[in-house]
């Protein structure tokens, strides 16, 4: 894999920028491989490449029916965090979290990490009891977290109105959560998975599994047949529907989220702000931007509540926060499908077909969890049995009703 450095950059940038190779190469589909992962976001792309890189398996391929991270990984909101409340959660994601710290060096590739913070807010008395109960869980489970009072909220916030509609009384803090940039965090992994000889397929769909006395031996595609040892789903929004192609069901219900930004303005917002009160979370981006969000669409249609309203709502709930943003245009809108578990917790792991692996219901969280989700699913892949910082996570805790119920912590409502 060629190194990126000042210096490269700077003589490319002299030769008009004419002689930069292809960060990823084109291959043709082969016949067989020794795993086939469907999906080519974060997910996917991370699984491939510490199959390749820490387990040695080289033949790989990661299919992908559009293009590199045209799904839920380009269509978020970038939020990098670990505090959640319950311990499973809590390891998993501050891995993750502690993964992102390293990852620019580990892959010579800049994803941009802010660790500016991730900022909670409380706005009554009440409210702020059950967010110090939260912090003290928090805290137990080795993650850090600070309680801050109305006043330091103002400092970490100049804009932010404190006597709006839902007077602010305090909050919580993560410091070192943050933001990275999505695109580089997607392309980063492909690029080194790619150098470790990985085949990334774009514009190839999966049709059908072939299942044979309960085992996975291959797929069917848009482009053809493949034979592989082992097969593994990570397709956010869709899940349900390749489940359903390899014959069972998953307990997940997928819906919209929407998001937005504003035009470009000088650095004003150093912190990512939340609140599940007032419904609304927002950061601003390294251009400049003011991204912002909030619920997911929990109904089906526009007139239910669903798209232009929904937005209204998120905008509203912005200016109640911070009026200035009130003389800001906003550019552009998008959405991406969430697929929610009844817990809001992923399913990570086996599934009832034998040397078919899953890796969906993520929620909100599948960004924030692209490391240590692709790290521990390549070690359930090459040992065929789940990693201990996702035994918790499998399929099979909907029937035995031991459930990790994350959904204080996902941080919108479903």
């Amino acid at each position: 894999m060629k190194g990126y450095s000042t210096f490269s950059l700077i003589r490319n940038a002299l030769g008009g920028h004419r002689f930069w190779k292809p960060v990823w190469r084109t291959p043709e589909l082969k016949d067989s491989y020794d795993v086939v992962i469907i999906g080519a976001g974060g997910q996917g792309l991370a699984t491939a490449y510490y199959l390749a890189k820490k387990h040695g398996i080289k033949n790989i391929a990661v299919l992908e029916k559009g293009f590199i991270g045209g799904g839920n990984t380009g269509r978020n909101t970038q939020v990098t965090r670990s505090n959640y409340f319950w311990p499973q959660s809590s390891a998993f994601f501050d891995y993750s979290l502690k993964l992102y710290e390293t990852l620019s060096l580990d892959l010579n590739f800049n994803v941009m990490l802010s660790q500016r913070g991730v900022l909670n807010l409380v706005h009554s008395h009440h409210e702020f009891e059950g967010l110090r109960r939260w912090a003290n869980a928090i805290r137990i489970n080795g993650v850090d977290t600070d309680i801050v009072t109305a006043a330091e909220v103002k400092e970490i916030v100049p804009l932010i109105n404190m006597n709006s509609r839902f007077p602010v009384h305090g909050g919580s803090i993560q410091r070192r959560g943050g933001i990275s940039r999505h695109d580089a965090v997607v392309w980063a992994y492909a690029r080194a998975a790619d150098a470790h000889g990985v085949d990334i397929i774009q514009q190839c769909e999966v049709m059908e599994f072939a299942i044979s006395n309960g085992k996975v031996t291959g797929v069917e595609t848009t482009l053809g047949k493949i034979s592989a040892n082992q097969v593994s789903i990570a397709v956010a929004g869709h899940t349900g529907v390749l489940a359903g192609k390899a014959g069972f069901r998953v307990p997940i219900r997928s819906m919209g989220l929407q998001a937005m930004v504003s035009e470009p303005i000088k650095p004003c917002l150093d912190t990512m702000l939340t609140s599940p009160v007032i419904h609304m979370y927002v950061s601003q981006s390294d251009r400049g931007e003011i991204v912002l969000g909030g619920g997911a669409d929990v109904y089906t249609s526009y007139a239910q509540r669903g798209g232009i309203p929904l937005l209204e709502e998120n905008v509203a709930a912005l200016l109640e926060l911070i009026p200035a943003f009130s003389r800001l245009r906003l550019m552009r809108q998008w959405s991406g499908i969430v697929d929610i578990t009844p817990d809001t917790t992923p399913i990570m792991g086996m599934t009832p077909v034998q040397n078919l692996y899953i890796s969906g219901g993520w929620g909100t969280g599948g960004y924030k969890a692209i490391p240590a989700g692709g790290d521990t699913m390549a070690y359930t892949i090459a040992n065929d049995e789940p990693h201990s910082l996702i035994a918790d996570f499998g399929l099979d805790r909907f029937e035995r009703g031991v459930l990790i119920d994350e959904g204080a912590a996902s941080g919108v409502s479903h």
